[in-house]
Parts: C-alpha cells; structure tokens; sequence
C-alpha cells in the first residue's frame, strides 16, 4: 500500500509566547518539545495515561501536566500538538477541533522549531538516536550551546537539552513524514534500508524522501560512502560542496580506519585529511563506529575540532534500550537492544560476538513488530539470527497497527527455518514460551540478547523472575 506523504502544515510562530497543549506529553519525543518550548519562554501544558519521572521533570520546569485526558485541558491553548501515537478520537483533539483550535502532528511542531534555529536533522533507517545524542555530545564540548530533540532517553548527561536557541540538533524520523516536512539547515543521512512500506509503498519512494529532503537542504550534507541504499544519492551529488561522506570507503571524507573491541566498548580510528584520531567508545559494535564516524563528520563541519569531538564521544555512555546490559542470570549476561529490523538484529548479534564476557553461547531473543511490517517483510529476517546458537522468535508487537489476519511471528520463524535447516529456532508466542525457551537452555558464560521495539524490553525481568 502507498500512501500520500505528508503535506507541510503552516508554521507555528515562536517569535513571542504561545501557550501549546501538547497530547501525550511523557513520550521521548513529546517531552523533548515540551522541554524546549518551555526553555523558550512559551508556556506548555499537557496529558498523558500515568505519571513519570519524565513528567515530574516538566512539571519542575514549569509546564502545567494532568493524568488522564480531558475535554477541558486543551481549553486556553494556542496550538495543541499530538503525536502519530494519539487517534483521532481522542477527545482533547476532538475539542480542540471543536472550538477552533491550531492543531498540528508533532512533525508540524518540529517543523515550526527547526524554521526558529539552525537545525541539523539526523535522518536515516538505522542509527538515528545515537547518531543525534553523539553530534549533542560532540557540539557541546566544542562550544557551540546546542539544543537537541532526541526520540529516547540519552544516559548521562547527553540527552534533550537546551542551549542558546542557535543551534537544534534533532533526530528527524521518516517513518510518519516528519522529515518531509522539516526545514533543515544540515543533515546527516546514516543510512537508507526497507522499512515502513506502509507508508512509503515502495523503497524507491523511501528513496526520493531522503534525496528530496537532502536537495532542501542549504547547508552541509553527511552521506554513508558504504551504505549501497544511500549509493545512488551519493552519485548524484558527486562534487557537490555540501557534502561530507563516513565510512570504511578510501574515498570518505571521515574515514574508519580500524576497530577493535575492548573491555568497555570499541577502539575506533579515524582519518580526516593527513590526520588520524583515536577514540575509546563506550559503545559496542561496527554499527556504532559509523554511528560515531557520521557524528564527527557533522560535528567537525559545524566547527568542533576533531580531538574534542572525539574526547566528547569517548565519555558518551549511550541510548537507553541501545546494548543495554541488564544484568546476569544463572552466570549469562542479559542485553537488552531496540534493534528491530534486519540489519540492526545482525549488527546487535555480531556485537554480542565481540562481548568479552562471552565464553559460551548466543541466544537471540526477538519480538517482531507491527503487523504490516511483518506481513511485507517476514522473509528478509531470514539471515540476520545466523550467529546466534539458539533462536527465540515472539509473537508480533502491534505497536498501534491492526492486526492482520495470519499474520504472526510464526512467519518470521518459518523464515528462519526454510533457509536454515539446521537453526535452533523457537516459535515462543506467549511472554512465559519465550521465558521458558531460555531458561531451559542457558548456561553460565552464555549471552541472552533480546531485541524488538515493544514490550520485550520486560524479558530481562520476567525471566530472572523465575528465579524467584
């Protein structure tokens, strides 16, 4: 299925106080503007279905938060924004319609800040949150005050902030068109895979999107020199000033010379130029040196010396739900990682490989998500379990879609199996098959690795449950 893109919506103005509801306030991505509007001097109010740290954090700040959606809490407001997440239905929405009011999806809020500042979107399918929490990292030690909106929470002290509204580092996510809308100043494009066919149809449409938003774009560009989606773009702008390439390629601007795992992450070389940089990730994975490697190409056009970037990454800590270590269980090591997609799963298991605490097994743990995702892309989950010893496939997550007739993790599984015979995969559909799938099979020396983007971030708890 294809769907139309998202339109521009017209421009909130920030230029004097507005007073905006915002629908849903305790999510990462909502919070994220609640903070920086209020940073801004605008008053915000909001709702959400349960208290949170996040929203006690607000609250401190100044915006004004109730439990529950209410008729009455939009009342007053100038605009009331709201997320992909909110239906239609919801009734601040449907009041806010009612009696006039701007209404705008969070990609028209986002739109309206990123038309304020100088912004610096970090588009791409993969990498996104951790490439945009980096370049946050990278500015601030260089100088530069920069604000930031960041679709998960950043551990340490990386995560959304507010500087001197001259600088907006923002995480621009293609999935509901928020990047067809953004009027960006820079960008970095980490890299373009298949996903979200139900919003793009085709990935030649994904494609267009990343090039259109890149031809938008006056000022740099930062572009994957190894990524073959990302090829074609990268050939057509050829000499174009703009750009800055990363990669492993002879040919990139910001180029990975070597990696090596260590005891708390990755040893990362780069070359820029005649000079060479090292840095001491915290992070784990190939996958994260180009994350790293695309955040230093953006940080240094932007004017932060390559040494500070690198010392800034170097005590960077990471993403929440981004190779998380959740503990031990029976002597194994429990990971917890947001990958979702093929390629993500693939450079999560190889990361696990590199683990120095792995002396035994892998066992791959991993949720599907959505159901038109997996109705189109079942089979290309096929190879990416291939260095995991033990399998473990749930049922889908819905994360808001609608369920699908036949449509199940088992076709993942099913996958699986038709090209490797041999693989030890487990069809898992309920939280205590998946529980009782790795408790009866670890051992101490092993690594579990569960993954997905749902409510699988549980199963570390749920299985150490047992124990109990």
């Amino acid at each position: 299925m294809n769907v139309s893109r998202r339109i521009a919506e017209p421009l909130i103005a920030l230029d004097a106080p507005i007073k905006c509801h915002i629908v849903g306030i305790g999510g990462p991505g909502m919070s994220a503007i609640g903070r920086l509007l209020v940073e801004m001097g605008h008053s915000v109010t909001g709702s959400d279905v349960h208290e949170s740290e996040v929203i006690d954090d607000l609250r401190q700040r100044g915006a004004q938060i109730s439990i529950g959606h209410q008729e009455s809490a939009v009342h007053g407001a100038d605009v009331v924004t709201y997320s992909t997440a909110i239906p239609s239905s919801n009734v601040e929405l449907v009041e806010a319609r009612r009696i006039g009011l701007e209404t705008r999806h969070r990609s028209g809020m986002l739109a309206s800040l990123c038309a304020a500042t100088r912004a610096v979107g970090v588009a791409g399918t993969h990498g996104k949150t951790t490439t945009t929490a980096l370049i946050t990292a990278m500015t601030t030690a260089g100088g530069l005050h920069p604000s930031s909106i960041i679709g998960a929470e950043v551990l340490g002290d990386n995560g959304n902030v507010h500087g001197d509204e001259s600088l907006l580092i923002i995480e621009a996510d293609e999935s509901d068109g928020t990047l067809d809308v953004l009027p960006l100043s820079c960008i970095v494009v980490t890299n373009i895979d298949i996903d979200h066919l139900d919003y793009f149809g085709t990935f030649e449409a994904i494609t267009a999107c990343f090039a259109e938003s890149i031809e938008r774009t006056p000022g740099f560009v930062v572009l994957n020199a190894d990524d073959a989606g990302s090829a074609g773009i990268v050939k057509s702008l050829g000499n174009d000033s703009r750009v800055t390439t990363f990669g492993w390629s002879e040919n990139s601007t910001v180029r990975i010379i070597s990696t090596k795992p260590h005891t708390d992450g990755t040893l990362v070389e780069v070359r820029i130029g005649d000079h060479t940089y090292r840095c001491a990730l915290s992070l784990r994975g190939e996958h994260n040196a180009m994350n790293f490697a695309a955040a230093l190409a953006m940080s240094v056009q932007l004017g932060v010396k390559p040494d500070v970037a690198c010392t800034a990454a170097a005590s960077f800590r990471g993403v929440a739900r981004r190779f998380t270590e959740r503990g031990d269980f029976r002597g194994s090591l429990l990971i917890d990682d947001y990958a979702h997609l093929p390629a993500e799963i693939s450079a999560t298991i190889d990361a696990v490989r590199s683990h120095p605490a792995l002396t035994g097994r892998v066992v791959a743990v991993f949720q599907p998500n959505r159901y038109h995702r997996i109705a189109t892309m079942a089979d290309s989950y096929a190879d990416c379990f291939t260095h995991a010893d033990r399998i473990v496939i749930t049922d889908v997550y819905a994360s808001g879609t609608q369920k699908i007739d036949g449509v199940t993790g088992e076709l993942v599984v099913n996958a699986i199996r038709n090209a490797h015979h041999d693989a030890d995969v487990v069809w898992a559909p309920s939280r205590a098959d998946t529980v009782a799938a790795v408790e009866s099979w670890i051992a101490p020396g092993d690594i579990c690795v569960s993954m997905g983007c749902g409510d699988i971030e549980s199963f570390p708890d749920d299985l150490r449950g047992v124990l109990q």
